[in-house]
């Protein structure tokens, strides 16, 4: 089921959580919280949308980081519903997609849930304080051709790195419905 992620709520406190990832390391957000912020994207292995931005979130989440502003990825969909999403196969997604960033495991949904995500992907920007600033799409491009795309994600970080305030005008992230037990 395609679904579009609500309007940001402009300073909402994200909820702090412990993780793992597939190889059983554990991280935690507020830990990942740096001076420019932390982006927090709810992704997975099998859907559509994740896949044809793969590559591009692989590299601006690169670019984020080499700016000091930090990032994680959750996978919150039920794999014993949907087993591309197992956590073998985040290790061989991460691999295939060349992600710097840890990419963990909501085994229990708790995160998914307290976070209100709605779809894979989901991008939650956050300013140094944990305050939701962010709540759009990666970029212009969608699943189409990226060759002349405004990376809209880079650039509010980056304005949340600089101002602790994220950009008015957001365009909603769509994608696969998260899968629920």
């Amino acid at each position: 089921m395609l679904l579009d992620t609500p309007l940001c709520d402009f300073g909402w406190k994200a909820p702090d959580f412990t993780l793992k990832d597939p190889n059983g390391k554990s991280f935690t957000m507020s830990e990942h919280l740096g001076e420019n912020g932390l982006l927090i994207t709810f992704i997975c292995n099998h859907c559509p949308y994740v896949v044809a931005i793969a590559e591009r979130l692989a590299q601006d989440a690169s670019d984020l980081m080499s700016e000091g502003i930090n990032v994680l990825a959750v996978m919150s969909n039920d794999y014993q519903y949907v087993p591309a999403d197992s956590p073998e196969n985040m290790k061989k997604f991460a691999r295939r997609y060349d992600f710097k960033f840890p990419y963990l495991v909501d085994e229990t949904q708790e995160v998914g849930k307290a976070y209100v995500a709605v779809c894979t992907p989901d991008f939650f920007g956050l300013n140094k304080e944990g305050e939701l600033q962010y709540r759009g799409r990666l970029d212009s491009a969608g699943i189409g051709d990226p060759s002349d795309r405004t990376r809209e994600l880079v650039n509010a970080m980056r304005q949340i790195a600089e101002t602790g305030y994220g950009p008015q005008e957001q365009m909603a992230s769509m994608g696969c419905s998260i899968k629920w037990r």
